[in-house]
C-alpha cells in the first residue's frame, strides 16, 4: 500500500460481493545470490521457516525446455512458509551474473508486504532491534493501517503490515475494498478513459455505492 493512499474508514468496511477467480499466492519468487545468507535472514529475522530445498534439474535453465527458470544450469531454488499457505521462494543467480535491479523500475517488484497479527507487531519489531536491521518504525498509513519497513541483505524492500484493531484476525481484503464513490474520483482521474469505461469498471467492483 503507498503512502498517503485512501483507506476504508474503519467500521465501515465492505465484504466483497464477487468472488475472485484465485484463491491467492501460492509462491512468490524473488532472487538472491546467496542463498545461506537468505536463509539466515528469513529464518531468523522475518520468521518464515524453511520448508523445501531443491536445484532446478539438469537441462532446464538452458535451451527449449526452459519453463521460464532463470538461464543457469542446477540453479538452487528453496521455499519458505509465508504463512496463510502461502510461500515465499528464492532463487540462487551466479554471483555477478546479474545487476541490482531498480525497485522503482516498470515490472519491478516495489515492496512485499507480510501480514502481522497486533499480538506479532512489536514482536518482530524487536527481532529487527536484536539482529542490527535498520527499519522504518511503525508508520500509519491510513486510518486503522500501520507498517514497517526494512530491507533485506540484497535491497529486496519488505514491510510488516498491521490491523491492529483486527488483532489476530486479520482481514485484509475486506479492510481495503472502497465503495464505488471513494473510487470513482480517481478512476475518472487516468487519462484517456471514458464515461462509458469507469461506470463498467465500477460495476465490476465489490465495494458498495
Amino acid at each position: 500500500m503507498t503512502r498517503g493512499a485512501t483507506l476504508s474508514v474503519p467500521g465501515q468496511r465492505h465484504r466483497p460481493l464477487q468472488r475472485p477467480m484465485t484463491r491467492g499466492v501460492h509462491h512468490l519468487v524473488l532472487c538472491t545470490d546467496d542463498m545461506k545468507k537468505t536463509i539466515d535472514f528469513y529464518v531468523d529475522v522475518v520468521g518464515a521457516p524453511l520448508i523445501h530445498v531443491m536445484k532446478v534439474p539438469p537441462g532446464l535453465g538452458l535451451g527449449p525446455r526452459n519453463r521460464g527458470n532463470p538461464p543457469y544450469e542446477n540453479c538452487r531454488h528453496y521455499f519458505f512458509d509465508m504463512g496463510n499457505d502461502s510461500m515465499l521462494a528464492f532463487f540462487e543467480i551466479p554471483k555477478g551474473a546479474e545487476s541490482q535491479h531498480n525497485r522503482n523500475a516498470i515490472g519491478a517488484m516495489q515492496h512485499v508486504a507480510f501480514v502481522v497479527t497486533a499480538s506479532q507487531f512489536a514482536g518482530l519489531e524487536a527481532r529487527l532491534r536484536q539482529h542490527g536491521v535498520q527499519y522504518i518504525p511503525s508508520v500509519e498509513q491510513g486510518p486503522g493501517m500501520f507498517g514497517i519497513y526494512f530491507y533485506d541483505p540484497h535491497g529486496t524492500r519488505l514491510e510488516f503490515a498491521c490491523q491492529p484493531e483486527d488483532g489476530d484476525e486479520q482481514q485484509i481484503v475486506g479492510f481495503f475494498t472502497q465503495t464505488k464513490s471513494q473510487a470513482r474520483a480517481e478512476l475518472e482521474s487516468l487519462p484517456g478513459v471514458t464515461d462509458e469505461w469507469v461506470a463498467r469498471r465500477l460495476s465490476a467492483m465489490p465495494g458498495q455505492d
